[in-house]
């Protein structure tokens, strides 16, 4: 049997990123993520490859982040976490501190609190306290809490290299000033290590680099807004003019790849694996052989849907295991996302060596339907983000990558590849007459673009960049114009956007919006400029509404069905897919509005999730949180629990009404009204009177009576998305809508 199956190459390509956290380059980082993923991933995602004889690996790195590794190893940067780490606790202020509490259990709590008992105790005792309290901690306490938040991010396979590391980490409890730098110092340690081991391995044919370009922008949305798909282009510029950028940003990479590195990167992976058809050509004027993108865009382009079965097996894998050659010449691999979404997001809930099995015998079945391929060679792409999911993983991910490199090492009909050294091998590609413009999320740009903040983003882009052509039209040589044109390079890249607006939230939305714009103001500063004041106010509060508020009052028919005008007139808003949300939010949109008695809501429900049998069993959600502005109500806090451990502001909020909708095996479950009462506590109330039925759309009735909503008096009022007490996401996020019973 085993000699008629077909070897199967595999590419495991892992993308490194992060954005630039600096308001200038003398300064501190805002943001410790460059530092903590440096000893937590970024070299040991490579050195594992010497533990198999034949494993290779395929990295791509954004140079933005190799700068930042030299930043820190080179020229002794930090970030706000880590100067505060190497401060004498007697130094610390009452400000300081509370930064401290608020930002030092930034960690997984299950794989790097939980294990450790004295910093496990810490985020208990932090827990207890609904607001920081300064003075609840003890000097010693401060210590240990920057001392443990700084170790749980090392991998473990340090602690076998670093005998202080061990001893360190053993010790629990009760650290110095002096430990607390060792730490640090450790850390820059291993990031020196960084760069020189990418070298070595390079040379030694273990792995193959990529690059993407420059500061990670979105290749086609500067190149052309109007050839991609966008259906809301309010507030939107006609034209970025962003194709010299775009150039310069991708062939400053190659170049700055080749200087630190030693070899001139044949790939591009184009951030975000945003393609289009300008893109691929800007690529191939730059000498780029091959790019990557995802497997709805492959779909989207052939006209070829990849079906697969409820354990999410593909029927026919035969055309995402080939290579494509663009009419233009540029080659083309495309990934298989199930397996992306399995390791990022489902296997870290399993035990390892299970998951790494589970993964090898989903190779195995698709290796085994390619035995009526009329092709020799065929190509696995397992492409996705190689720094954020390990933290879920018991070990860093360690036990999982060993398991499945070891089962795909002693498989003699499976090999990894490096994707240049394939290429070149398989000398009949696929033509690829055309390509779909998209991403890797949803098959389009809407996780950038094409809602009212991001829009606004772009706007605010577009205005600093038009002010700084005309400035070097005038002035063509200004010493500054280089600096200058660093700091719009820095605003032209995708993290902005990400976080701009829905469905995304970092909890930290308010740093990056205020890094974006400082960002932005550099530039001014650079050229001698003034500095325009809108750039002093955040996007985040310019747009304050949400899609659509009540064009007035309604009094729409409660049937269920989808098709009706009577809901017209209500206020909605629109929910996009994010990277995970699909497979887990309640609902696509929520229509609101009101009459003189009455509170009307409308959900449309997310039909992905009554389609998937593997989602048929969850318990799907939707609480309504409300109060009276203007009435001094028993107030309660939201119940939910947070999926991670950001806190929004919005979740401190009190409420005095918590209605619940709950649907379970696609039928509306129950709706019931809960209310608040003394000391944070919730009671059960009659819900009679709340009309709702479930059919098409969940429609509901209620009374503004039984919310405690008075004539002219104002109610606000949050949504939140949960599923089985967790909550996804608030929406808003940022504030609280509201409407007045008139």
């Amino acid at each position: 049997m085993m000699s008629q199956t077909k070897k199967l190459s595999i590419a495991f390509y892992w993308h490194m990123h992060q954005p630039v956290y600096q308001l200038s380059p003398e300064g501190d980082y805002l943001m410790a993520w460059v530092r903590l993923h440096a000893v937590k991933d970024y070299l040991d995602m490579v050195t594992i490859a010497d533990n198999f004889k034949n494993i290779k690996i395929n990295l791509n790195l954004v140079p933005v982040l190799l700068d930042a590794f030299i930043d820190y190893g080179m020229k002794d940067a930090h970030d706000l976490h880590s100067r505060l780490t190497i401060t004498q606790i007697e130094d610390l202020n009452d400000e300081d501190k509370e930064f401290i509490l608020n930002n030092f259990f930034d960690a997984n709590y299950k794989t790097m609190i939980y294990p450790y008992p004295e910093y496990n105790r810490l985020f208990q005792k932090r827990q207890s306290f609904r607001d920081v309290d300064v003075n609840a901690f003890s000097n010693q306490e401060y210590s240990d809490l920057m001392a443990l938040f700084n170790l749980v991010w090392f991998d473990p396979v340090y602690i076998k290299e670093y005998p202080l590391l061990k001893k360190l980490i053993k010790k629990g409890k009760n650290y110095t000033y002096e430990d607390r730098c060792s730490i640090i110092e450790l850390q820059r340690d291993i990031i020196r290590r960084i760069i020189p081991t990418y070298r070595e391995f390079l040379e030694k044919g273990k792995i193959e680099v990529t690059t993407s370009p420059y500061y990670h922008p979105i290749v086609p949305i500067m190149l052309d807004i109007n050839s991609i798909d966008i259906s809301n282009r309010d507030g939107l510029p006609s034209n970025l003019k962003m194709n010299l950028d775009a150039k310069i940003q991708t062939e400053t990479a190659l170049d700055r790849m080749e200087e630190l590195l030693g070899k001139r990167p044949r790939g591009i992976w184009p951030s975000e694996q945003c393609i289009s058809p300008k893109e691929l050509d800007l690529f191939k004027s730059l000498g780029v052989d091959w790019t990557i993108s995802d497997e709805g865009i492959l779909a989207d382009s052939i006209k070829f849907e990849f079906i697969r079965d409820f354990k999410g097996y593909m029927e026919d894998p035969y055309h995402l295991v080939k290579s494509y050659e663009y009419k233009n010449g540029i080659k083309m691999i495309f990934r298989n996302s199930m397996i992306s979404n399995l390791i990022g997001f489902e296997y870290p809930n399993f035990d390892s060596e299970a998951a790494a099995k589970d993964l090898y015998e989903r190779i195995k079945v698709m290796q085994s339907k390619l035995l009526s391929s009329p092709d020799e060679n065929h190509l696995l792409t397992i492409a996705m983000d190689g720094e954020n999911c390990w933290e879920n993983y018991p070990a860093d991910g360690n036990v999982f990558l060993n398991t499945l490199y070891r089962l795909i090492d002693e498989d003699d009909s499976l090999e990894t590849v490096l994707i240049s050294d394939y290429l070149d091998r398989e000398k009949h590609h696929r033509p690829l007459p055309k390509i779909k413009a998209g991403s890797w999320i949803n098959r389009n740009f809407k996780l950038w673009i094409d809602e009212p903040t991001k829009n606004l983003a772009w706007q605010y882009l577009k205005n600093v960049r038009d002010d700084f052509c005309n400035f070097v039209k005038k002035h063509p040589d200004n010493p500054n114009i280089v600096n200058a044109r660093k700091e719009l390079f820095i605003c032209e890249g995708s993290d902005w956007f990400w976080w701009y607006g829905e469905p995304n939230d970092s909890g930290r939305d308010n740093i990056f919006d205020y890094l974006f714009r400082e960002h932005l103001k550099n530039i001014y500063i650079y050229l001698g400029m003034d500095i325009p004041e809108y750039l002093d106010i955040p996007l985040l509060s310019v747009i304050t509404k949400p899609s659509r508020y009540p064009k007035g009052e309604i009094n729409p028919s409660i049937n269920g069905e989808e098709d009706d005008d009577s809901w017209l007139n209500a206020g909605c808003i629109d929910i996009p897919d994010g990277p995970v949300l699909k497979e887990n939010k309640f609902f696509d949109r929520i229509c609101f509005g009101y009459d003189k008695e009455n509170l009307y809501l409308r959900f449309y429900v997310n039909n992905y999730i009554f389609e998937n049998p593997a989602k048929k069993d969850w318990i799907y959600q939707m609480y309504v949180y409300t109060r009276c502005a203007s009435k001094k109500h028993s107030l309660s806090p939201v119940r939910l629990i947070n999926k991670t451990e950001d806190i929004l502001p919005i979740t401190k909020q009190k409420f005095h009404n918590e209605l619940q909708i709950s649907i379970f095996h696609g039928k509306l479950n129950f709706v019931r009204l809960i209310k608040s009462i003394p000391n944070n506590l919730w009671v059960l109330q009659s819900s009679k009177n709340i009309k709702y039925v479930f059919d098409k759309v969940i429609d509901l009735k209620i009374p503004f009576d039984d919310l405690d909503i008075g004539y002219g008096e104002n109610m606000e009022f949050v949504f939140v998305n949960a599923l089985v007490g967790l909550n996804d996401i608030f929406i808003p996020n940022e504030m609280l809508l509201n409407i007045i019973r008139d």
